[in-house]
């Protein structure tokens, strides 16, 4: 541990912007057993310190190398727009710090591609920060499919998006930052059918792009070889039902909405005649566990001498990047 003896026996956090995500989670880290905010990494030293102030605590500093240089940083939490991650991950690997940085890990596969190259020939830590994996309800869909409970999955649905009004400067619309639906919501459908039925073996895509030229909306299909398929959309100029389901052959899984966070499962298992069962329900008072159940995973990983999370594997992040990519150039 880097920290000083007043601390020495709690992980100590660096982390890199001040927006509301990062806001969520550096309050969750905060009030996490072992774990403190050590450091506040902004372009503005002022935003910093207001930042630390927010959520208990940490120095604060007017530039990310300066916050990842501290001493009493253990981790740094990369929560910047999209097209900051790069520079920042590279920096903290460079300085061997681990990272947790935001999804998507690199605004192109080639650039998160080059950031897991980076991190493993280093033995640094990192991991993007798909806290749908976390989700104890998630885990307990992908550990149903994996008992076979559901039979042979045929079939993974889920949708994500809501109306962003246009601003062209606004990150989700600005290309400069990576904007669009894919990157930011439908990677969450994405990383859903990935996490259960893996590489898929051919995709389609169908959408339009915004006036600023980033995607607007999009549905997807993706196959594999057997017949399975998920369907999937996103949308920043639709409200969709953000609700997903896994079907199988004997059975099926409702994700109440938002899916990506849910508190809310029904798992569903078919008799002799294929009539549904009762549904088992299953909930979860609050989302937000995730968040902590992620940062624990850091730490916990760290302190073990793992460099890749078992949970949140890095082949999985290349694996979803890769779809959403091949998705963005077939809408041009």
């Amino acid at each position: 541990m880097t920290a000083t003896d007043e601390t020495a026996d709690t992980f100590g956090w660096g982390i890199a912007a001040t927006g509301s995500i990062a806001e969520t989670v550096g309050r969750v880290i905060a009030a996490e057993p072992g774990m403190r905010i050590a450091a506040v990494g902004s372009r503005s030293k002022d935003r910093a310190a207001e930042f630390a102030a927010k959520v208990g605590g940490g120095t604060a500093y007017g530039s990310y190398a300066d916050m990842i240089a501290d001493p009493a940083v253990d981790a740094v939490y990369v929560a910047t727009p999209h097209a900051q991650h790069r520079a920042i991950v590279e920096a903290a690997i460079a300085a061997r710090k681990p990272v947790l940085c935001e999804k998507p890990l690199g605004v192109t596969f080639a650039e998160a591609e080059a950031l897991v190259a980076q991190a493993r020939a280093a033995d640094v830590f990192l991991m993007e920060a798909m806290w749908m994996r976390f989700n104890p309800l998630i885990q307990r869909v992908q550990a149903t499919v994996e008992s076979g409970a559901l039979g042979e999955v045929r079939s993974v649905s889920a949708s994500l998006g809501f109306p962003v009004p246009y601003v062209p400067q606004h990150r989700l619309w600005n290309p400069a930052l990576g904007g669009g639906a894919l990157l930011d919501l439908g990677i969450y459908p994405v990383a859903l059918a990935y996490l259960l039925l893996g590489s898929p073996d051919s995709m389609a895509a169908v959408g339009v792009l915004g006036p600023s030229g980033v995607d607007a909306e999009t549905a997807l299909l993706l196959g594999w070889k057997g017949g399975a398929r998920a369907m999937l959309e996103t949308s920043l100029v639709g409200m969709l039902p953000m609700t997903a389901t896994v079907v199988g052959t004997k059975g099926r899984i409702d994700i109440a909405p938002a899916f990506q966070e849910t508190t809310h499962i029904s798992v569903y298992t078919y008799g002799a005649d294929f009539r549904p069962a009762v549904p088992e329900e299953f909930r979860i008072d609050s989302s937000s566990e995730a968040y902590a159940a992620q940062a624990r995973e850091v730490r916990d990983c760290v302190r073990a001498g793992r460099v890749e999370s078992r949970i949140m594997p890095l082949d999985a992040t290349l694996g979803v990047l890769r779809i959403l990519e091949d998705a963005r150039s077939s809408l041009g």
